[in-house]
């Protein structure tokens, strides 16, 4: 049993948290099965359309290695996250729009002592969530990989046509993941512990809230899940709004 184990015998059990209206996080969302199974298809991408680092307008060369699945012209400047594969898979959909369904079904927060009652807010709630979660369709797909030493800085993700929210899945090896505001990299934020198997969402209020990686922790669950170097992966899945939609 590695180190990691033994401490996750003595961790409180971890439950669903509502981080700001529209940003949740869903802790254990994908089991393992699916997390292998999801694993599996990302090596079948990256042999279609082979990652690599992205390389910023300022000349800035980025740790992240980086695919992009789906639209043709996701990106309202331009797509330059690396190769991509021509579509996202209809079972990919299907598994982002049940994401957003299921993150903004009402629930509790990581402060409630209990179910939030019929009569009370929702903690998760904003206004026009529900036209958000049925029209909920992605069209495209980021997945980066991170080694140990590769982090993400502070950004809003904004060059997308549409306001919808983000899906975040998380892979292998834990990652220390910032959530800011809306209008500054800098506090507040809140630093989240996404471990393999978690889901983050975040739309309506917090669809452009800064957010990023600090960094990866070795050895949390990547050569557990089978990668064989260790290391995160992670698939955002999108609604673009670009012509190269559905």
């Amino acid at each position: 049993m590695s180190d990691y184990e033994v401490a996750e015998l003595f961790t409180v059990p971890r439950s669903r948290r509502v981080l700001a209206p529209g940003a949740v996080h869903l802790p254990n969302w994908l089991d393992h099965g699916q997390q292998q199974e999801l694993v599996t298809v990302c090596r079948e991408w990256v042999r279609a359309a082979p990652m690599k680092h992205q390389v910023m307008p300022g000349g800035g060369r980025m740790s992240v290695q980086s695919v992009m699945l789906g639209t043709r012209e996701p990106y309202r400047y331009g797509a330059a996250a690396g190769p991509r594969l021509p579509e996202l898979p209809e079972w990919l959909m299907a598994l982002g729009t049940r994401a957003v369904a299921e993150a903004y079904a009402p629930g509790t927060d990581d402060d409630a002592a209990g179910p939030v009652a019929a009569s009370g807010p929702d903690p998760v709630a904003f206004d026009g969530i529900e036209r958000v979660v049925r029209e909920h369709r992605p069209d495209s797909a980021l997945v980066n990989f991170y080694d140990d030493a590769a982090h993400m800085g502070m950004h809003q993700d904004k060059d997308e046509f549409s306001a919808a929210p983000i899906v975040s899945l998380s892979l292998g090896d834990t990652c220390v993941f910032r959530f800011g505001n809306t209008e500054t990299r800098t506090a507040p934020y809140q630093d989240v512990e996404l471990r393999s198997g978690d889901l983050f969402v975040f739309g309506g209020p917090s669809r452009y809230a800064f957010h990023g990686v600090p960094r990866v922790l070795p050895g949390t669950g990547g050569r557990q899940l089978g990668l064989k170097n260790g290391g995160r992966l992670n698939i955002t899945l999108r609604m673009t709004g670009g012509r190269g939609g559905r």
